[in-house]
Parts: structure tokens; C-alpha cells; sequence
């Protein structure tokens, strides 16, 4: 990468970056320097899901012009983003990705830079031996939905996001953006 972290936040279908799992990821982006920009979906999401992809792959390859080599971080429909991702050897941290689309999976296969998986395995478009075999950085809640969201008392969720945080910094720190060793 770029001395300049860039990140390129893209949302799921509801168009919203800032849900809790999101925003945890992008504040730790911006808390290590990177400089965020946000992308927005123009339209309504297609009703017909083989519609989806061409759709968002169109919205998220304009979004990426001009980036230095950004980050991505995206959600659910974001996830799309996948095949771009590894065409420009992209790094990314995708959240509840669509592990059920084979265009998804197809992109995390040709990968050559690091990606986080996260996900629930309540969630129907997980897949927990999947994720494992695409990557070697995954975050997996057990019982959690598509929203990372687990049954009983909403502190068990918030503790989700809470160890969701920590894996996200982990691996920015760790395996991302690194600090020089003299630093660490």
C-alpha cells in the first residue's frame, strides 16, 4: 500500500455506512490515519437478486477511481466488491459478506491481499468452513445474524461489536498496517 491509508466504505442495501459493525471498522481505520471516503448507492437496489451484482459492481468500480489503493470495507451488498478487490489486489475487511453468491466467493478465491471475514453463524448467507478456506483472518460469532446480532440481552450484542472492534484493529495492525519494528 500507499503511504496514504485510504478506505473506501461501502454499505449494504440499506445505504447506510454507519451501523454499529460498520462504523467500529471504519473508526478503527481512521483512528490508525487513514483518510475515509463514503460511498452511496445511487437507486433503489435492484428487486431481482442476479440484478444485484451488475448493479453494484457498475456504483463501486466509479467509486474506486482515483483512490490510492484503498481499503475497502464494506457490507453485506458492498460485498459484491469482491472481484474488484482482487483485480487491483485491493485489501478489505467485508462484513457479513454474501458467502451464498458465487460471484462473491469467485472474488475472495482470486484474492491476493489480505482480507478480514466477518460473520454469524446464524446468518443463511454464511458459510463457517468457507470463510476458513478464503481466508486465513476470520471473525465468526457464534448464533449471530446478517446484523451481528445475537439472541438474549442486547449487552451480549454490544460485546460482539466490543470483540469485532478488537479483531478489526488486530488485523489493521497486524497484518495491514503493520508498525516498523523499531516502533513497535
Amino acid at each position: 500500500m500507499t503511504t496514504q491509508r485510504t478506505v473506501l466504505v461501502i454499505p449494504g442495501s440499506g445505504g447506510c455506512w454507519h451501523v454499529p459493525h460498520q462504523l467500529f471498522a471504519v473508526d478503527a481505520a481512521r483512528m490508525r490515519g487513514a483518510q475515509m471516503h463514503h460511498m452511496s448507492w445511487s437507486g433503489d437496489v435492484p428487486p431481482e437478486p442476479e440484478a444485484r451484482g451488475p448493479w453494484a459492481v457498475e456504483q463501486i468500480t466509479t467509486a474506486l477511481r482515483g483512490l490510492p489503493e484503498p481499503l475497502i470495507i464494506a457490507h453485506s451488498l458492498g460485498t459484491l466488491a469482491t472481484g474488484l478487490a482482487a483485480d487491483h489486489e485491493l485489501p478489505a475487511i467485508w462484513i457479513t459478506p454474501l458467502l451464498h453468491r458465487s460471484e462473491v466467493v469467485d472474488g475472495l478465491r482470486r484474492a491476493c491481499a489480505p482480507c478480514l471475514l466477518i460473520g454469524g453463524t446464524a446468518d443463511s448467507s454464511w458459510r463457517p468452513e468457507l470463510a476458513r478456506e478464503l481466508s486465513p483472518h476470520v471473525f465468526e460469532v457464534e448464533g449471530a445474524d446478517h446484523g451481528l446480532r445475537v439472541p438474549g440481552p442486547l449487552a451480549r450484542s454490544a460485546t460482539v461489536l466490543g470483540d469485532m472492534a478488537t479483531a478489526i484493529e488486530g488485523f489493521l495492525d497486524r497484518v495491514l498496517w503493520p508498525a516498523p519494528s523499531h516502533i513497535r
